[in-house]
């Protein structure tokens, strides 16, 4: 199963605007299971950062089958 059939990602931003705008913004992004509503995996991270995390993360969903996904994300845990 592809990996964006089972999983639903969740971007939630303090202040609206584009990233490289955003300053000292934090954004929290989610991994939720669509299976369960369960949360799988999290991180909080500069809008920078969140912003090129989201591009790789909306990739692999579409590009890989969901047991692959959980493990190069889960794996990520501490991502740059």
């Amino acid at each position: 199963m592809r990996a964006n059939r089972a999983y639903h990602l969740i971007v939630s931003r303090d202040r609206i605007g584009p990233a490289f705008l955003a300053g000292d913004r934090i954004d929290r992004v989610e991994l939720v299971s669509i299976d369960d509503g369960e949360v799988v995996l999290f991180w909080e991270l500069p809008a920078r950062t969140a912003a090129r995390m989201l591009r790789e993360l909306r990739e692999d969903l579409v590009g890989m089958q969901a047991e692959d996904f959980l493990a190069k994300w889960s794996a990520a845990a501490a991502w740059p």
